[in-house]
């Protein structure tokens, strides 16, 4: 037992330092810094009242030239949907739009639809931009066989634990999205920070064939994407250029509820590397909490759990350190060594939720399994 946990921490060290190691480098960019086509702004909402100025004042505050912002209402009932028409009622290019149909996918893809730029860029209404984000997100573009790009989100605030347990959740996630965009074997994005050409939305259909599922408005179109168009049609940007932040969950009950939400689609890929990269980390965790069996081993088993631990956390702080330092967000020595201990339970949680498959989320609730008419 001792031995497997020696060669395990090590090797888990190893690993993080290996995917780690992608992090800093640049993004291979096309050189023309004044490509500016068309782009269409997409942020589907649902009772986002409170979200109501913040929008404002991120959708104002952007530079570029040739954008149209289409505000996409999900049947909102706190609202939300008539303080947006008022606020941007003297804003030629942005529209406050209803939704026809439920659920976050059919606003999105009714968003498409009526949009009249060539690229289609997507957030969130609780989200925040940088003024020349735009800019930025499309110079990808330039090179014709990119048709997807994807943009870091981070969550904001690192006051109470849960905020700063979720910055360093995110970071994770981070380094795991741009490891596997850097082997063209993308794995995860996210919809807050997304951009697509419109005519291959058009063309892979948008979510035909996963409507029914809850989420997913990202994962399922970049494996579409990468599906259809072949290794180098997806790009990730990793830069605080491009940096979206969001909201935290104020608790952890919605935390977790959020996290299974997301986890639950799982049985939805259809693809190998996905599946068994879900089924590595859970198992990587559970590795990790087995660990605790070494303190009943006496005084030789509690030493040597306190030097895996150690090397464990040594680990995540120098991998997820590069992120958050890169993004202007690093953490005290002190939160990341609390969040170490509490991540494998978390995950574990998220895990058993997720197989089950229940949840809910803005006022909507999915009682059976990930099958959802209705997902925003």
């Amino acid at each position: 037992m001792l031995s497997f946990y020696l060669i395990w921490s090590l090797s888990y060290c190893t690993i993080l330092w290996w995917v780690s190691r992608i992090w800093l480098k640049m993004e291979d960019l096309p050189l023309f810094q004044s490509f500016s086509p068309r782009v269409t702004l997409l942020i589907p909402f649902r009772n986002e009242k409170v979200s109501v100025l913040s929008l404002k004042r991120n959708i104002n505050q952007l530079v570029y030239p040739a954008i149209e912002v289409l505000l996409l209402d999900d049947h909102s009932e706190d609202g939300s949907f008539e303080l947006l028409k008022k606020g941007f009622e003297e804003n030629q290019n942005v529209k406050v739009l209803r939704s026809p149909n439920e659920g976050k996918k059919s606003a999105i893809e009714f968003g498409v639809k009526m949009a009249i730029g060539e690229i289609i860029l997507c957030s969130d209404a609780d989200c925040n931009f940088p003024e020349n984000w735009v800019e930025h997100m499309v110079l990808p573009f330039q090179d014709e066989k990119v048709q997807l790009v994807a943009g870091a989100v981070m969550v904001e605030g690192n006051g109470k634990f849960v905020e700063a347990f979720q910055s360093l959740d995110w970071a994770s996630i981070l380094l795991l999205t741009k490891y596997s965009f850097s082997q063209k074997d993308p794995l995860m994005c996210s919809g807050a920070n997304l951009a697509y050409r419109k005519e291959a939305f058009q063309k892979v259909n948008g979510y035909e064939g996963n409507r029914a599922f809850a989420s997913g408005d990202d994962e399922f179109l970049l494996k579409k994407i990468h599906k259809m168009y072949g290794k180098e049609a997806c790009f990730y940007l990793s830069s605080a250029g491009v940096l979206v932040t969001t909201r935290p969950e104020p608790n952890w009950q919605a935390l977790i509820n959020q996290r299974i939400r997301w986890a639950s689609k799982w049985k939805a890929h259809f693809s190998l590397s996905h599946v068994m990269s879900a089924a590595g980390v859970f198992l990587v965790q559970v590795i990790w909490i087995g660990s605790f069996y070494l303190i009943f081993l006496g005084g030789k088993g509690v030493l040597a759990f306190g030097l895996f631990w150690l090397i464990k956390i040594f680990a995540e702080k120098i991998s997820l350190g590069k992120v958050l330092k890169n993004i202007g967000k690093q953490q005290s020595n002190l939160l990341i060594f609390k969040t170490s201990f509490v991540h494998p339970f978390y995950v574990l949680r998220v895990g058993i939720g997720a197989l089950i498959g229940k949840f809910t989320w803005k006022g909507r609730g999915n009682g059976r399994s990930v099958n959802l008419e209705s997902e925003n």
